[in-house]
C-alpha cells in the first residue's frame, strides 16, 4: 500500500494494491508493520460500518479528549465524497479541510489524526463505510460541528441529515479542546 500524506498534517490517504481477477477483487485495508513504519497508530479499539441511503451526509462527528481517537475510514461499497476540518489549536492548517472520493473501486481510505472533524457525503444509490478508531464510543464525549459550517463545496445544498446533526454548533461558535503537537 502507498501511504499519502494530505494537507492536513498527521491525516494520511492509503492507496492500497487492488488484486482483481475474474472472481472479483481483495483488498488489505491495514497492515500493522507498514503503519508502524510511516508512524502511524496501529492499536485500535473499536471498528464499525454505517449503510446509507444516496444523498445522505453524515458528520461532522469526533469525540472529545480523552475519548478522542485516531480514525481510519473507508467505503467498501458504493461512492462517497468524505471530508475532514482540522480542529486542532496550534495546527499550521487549523480551520482548513480536504476532500476525498473514498470508492469500493478506487479501495482508498482515509487515516484521521485525533482532533480531526469527519463527514461525508453519499453519491453513489447506497455506501457501506467502515470505521476503526482507537477508543471505544463514548457518548458523553461524542460531539460535532455543522455539516456546512466549514466551507466544504458539498454537492447538495439540501442533504439528507438525522437531527442531531443539523443540530451542532458551526464551526465558528465550536472552543476546540484539541491541541495540535508536531511530531518528530
Amino acid at each position: 500500500m502507498n501511504i499519502v500524506e494530505t494537507n492536513i498534517p498527521g491525516c494520511f490517504e492509503i492507496i492500497p494494491n487492488v488484486l482483481k481477477d475474474k472472481r472479483g477483487t481483495f483488498v488489505k485495508t491495514f497492515h500493522q508493520d507498514i503503519f508502524g513504519k510511516h508512524g502511524l497508530t496501529t492499536d485500535f479499539a473499536e471498528e464499525y460500518y454505517s449503510y446509507s441511503n444516496k444523498g445522505v451526509l453524515r458528520g461532522f462527528h469526533f469525540q472529545l479528549p480523552p475519548y478522542d481517537h485516531v480514525k481510519i475510514v473507508y467505503c467498501v461499497s458504493g461512492t462517497i465524497i468524505d471530508a475532514i476540518v482540522d480542529l486542532r489549536k496550534g495546527s499550521p492548517t487549523c480551520g482548513q479541510h480536504a476532500v476525498f472520493e473514498l470508492s469500493r473501486e478506487k479501495a482508498n481510505a482515509l487515516y484521521l489524526e485525533r482532533g480531526i472533524a469527519h463527514a461525508f457525503y453519499v453519491m453513489s444509490d447506497f455506501a457501506i463505510v467502515m470505521y476503526k478508531v482507537t477508543t471505544v464510543y463514548a457518548p458523553e464525549h461524542d460531539a460535532g460541528i455543522l455539516w456546512n459550517s466549514a466551507n466544504i463545496p458539498w454537492p447538495d445544498e439540501n442533504p439528507i441529515l438525522s437531527q442531531r446533526d443539523s443540530q451542532f454548533p458551526g464551526f465558528a461558535d465550536f472552543q476546540s479542546p484539541f491541541q495540535y503537537f508536531e511530531k518528530t
